[in-house]
């Protein structure tokens, strides 16, 4: 997680590549396969492996007696949606991608940071045909979660969704721009602001 939030790609695939190799079969190979694998491997723009992780993720959950049971704890269906609609994004499928995120929606409570997470990855996959929807499904976000509540990985989000609409001419994107401007920084462990 920490590589691919830096965009250590490579790096961060290492890591996905021996999760799945010791991850039990089921939920918790699904996971490494969706969650680290998928990932990693579209932020590469490795398509056709990253395919395959999908592919393999989908089949660990279809033999997993248990699966996405309601009550259980970890990866669930609105998780795996959300990983299938980012990777679509890094990959450059953004049709893919507003049909993941809305079955992630779907799968989720309004104002929850599961939620948020899928809200605004349908923003950033409407943002390049949709930008003023796209706006307006960001202040939504920003005006149903307290910016107190509201996760360093949705305000990286609610960032890079904003540099994609900087200086596009569309109803919604200068109101978003200050907002996300305006985010007081989250407070580290030591008492320092984030930049």
């Amino acid at each position: 997680m920490v590589a691919r939030a830096e965009n250590r790609y490579q790096n961060a695939l290492a890591y996905a590549e021996r999760a799945v190799a010791h991850a039990p079969a089921g939920l918790p190979k699904a996971q490494a396969h969706a969650w680290a694998q998928l990932t990693s491997l579209a932020g590469l723009g490795r398509e056709q492996e990253a395919d395959t992780a999908l592919a393999a993720a989908a089949r660990e959950l279809e033999t997993d007696p248990v699966g996405f049971a309601p009550g259980r704890f970890g990866f669930d269906a609105a998780e795996y949606t959300l990983h299938q609609a980012e990777s679509a994004i890094a990959l450059g499928h953004h049709n893919r991608a507003r049909s993941a995120a809305e079955t992630s929606i779907a799968s989720t409570a309004v104002a929850t940071p599961g939620w948020a997470a899928a809200a605004l990855g349908l923003a950033q996959a409407e943002a390049p045909t949709q930008p003023a929807d796209a706006a307006q499904r960001a202040l939504d976000v920003l005006a149903r979660v307290p910016a107190a509540r509201l996760r360093s990985t949705s305000r990286a989000r609610l960032a890079r969704l904003d540099q994609i609409l900087a200086g596009v001419p569309a109803t919604g994107v200068g109101d978003l721009h200050e907002r996300v401007r305006a985010l007081v920084p989250l407070i580290d462990n030591h008492g320092i602001a984030s930049t």
